[in-house]
């Protein structure tokens, strides 16, 4: 081997040796590696590396909830008017709350959001006996920021500004009329006893107080004792009948300090 053949051998050797070092420290990428052949790649190529992955950050969601326990009472002013003269079953109810539910120092529930209902049924008074009712019931909750969700309830108490009572199933029963009633007999008989008496005396007296009476009484049969009702304005107090349950991201409020003036109530139907 002449000294040209030598010299060569060894460049070789010193060439492998330096590759494997750079190799081993990771300098070197193995040349089947780096390449990628050549033409249209019909797959992506291998990666190289550990695969990347997004540097933005993903917003995990919450699994709060927050629960309004059955029972609970809610404070609400009625925004549309409610009678048994021309209430019937279906009809829309629609209130907003007057005042905040809290749990643990934080307002879950705040002044403004909207409640809405419906009419189960409605009944008219009698014009002998029964008084006007009707039941209602709630079953949509709407928050200021429009989250919405399903709630069962019903009224407990109602100030409607007149005689009208409230059950434990959410009835409403308008006043009774036999004090009106009364009332009418008393002012026809004492009319007919004078109108009898100046014309007849004693006897005409007596007539004519019958006829009156009679009279009354055809009134009282024909007219109907007074409409359940809740004018415009009403303040009731609504009972949960189930548990309500939110989700603790939608009833993050941050500013509760603004009540909506309450609506004057409307004149009494008479």
């Amino acid at each position: 081997m002449n000294r040209r053949n030598v010299d060569r051998c060894f460049a070789i050797a010193r060439f492998v040796a330096a590759a494997a070092v750079l190799m081993a420290a990771g300098i070197l990428v193995p040349l089947t590696v780096a390449q990628q052949p050549d033409g249209p790649q019909t797959s992506a190529p291998d990666p190289v590396g550990p695969t990347a992955r997004s540097t933005v950050p993903r917003r995990a969601g919450t699994s709060e909830r927050v629960v309004v326990p059955a029972g609970t009472r809610v404070a609400v002013v009625l925004e549309n008017g409610i009678s048994t003269r021309n209430a019937k079953a279906g009809d829309s109810v629609y209130l907003r709350t007057s005042f905040p539910i809290t749990q643990n120092n934080r307002v879950v529930i705040p002044v403004g959001s909207y409640v809405r209902g419906e009419l189960l049924d409605s009944k008219r008074p009698g014009r002998v006996k029964g008084r006007g009712e009707f039941r209602m019931r709630l079953n949509t909750l709407i928050f200021p920021n429009g989250y919405t969700v399903n709630l069962i309830g019903a009224p407990r108490s109602a100030d409607s500004g007149g005689d009208e009572t409230t059950d434990s199933e959410g009835k409403i029963t308008g006043p009774g009329g036999k004090g009106k009633d009364a009332g009418t007999l008393a002012t026809t008989t004492v009319t007919g006893t004078g109108i009898g008496a100046i014309a007849g005396g004693a006897k005409g007296a007596g007539i004519g107080a019958g006829a009156g009476g009679l009279a009354g009484l055809a009134a009282v049969l024909l007219t109907r004792g007074p409409e359940a009702q809740l004018p415009r304005g009403s303040t009731l107090d609504i009972v949960l009948e189930r548990d309500l349950s939110l989700e603790g991201d939608q009833v993050r409020f941050t500013d509760v300090g603004n009540s909506s003036p309450i609506t004057e109530p409307r004149h009494r139907e008479h």
